[in-house]
């Protein structure tokens, strides 16, 4: 198990039945980048896997 399974764990046990916006998801993935600048490369990295999903290409 990597170390970030168990905070996608927590992620689903404390919140997983609940229904939001990928608007609502990314403003979360900004506040967040703005505490932690650390995390930009990793967050936009994310932000641009979810957003290209379904993308052909990629």
């Amino acid at each position: 198990m990597y170390f970030t399974d168990r905070g996608i764990e927590e992620l689903d046990k404390r919140r997983g039945g609940e229904e939001v916006s990928l608007a609502w998801v990314a403003e979360r993935l900004q506040e967040f980048t703005d505490l932690h600048p650390e995390f930009e490369t990793a967050v936009e990295r994310l932000a641009t896997w979810l957003a290209r999903l379904d993308d052909p290409e990629d």
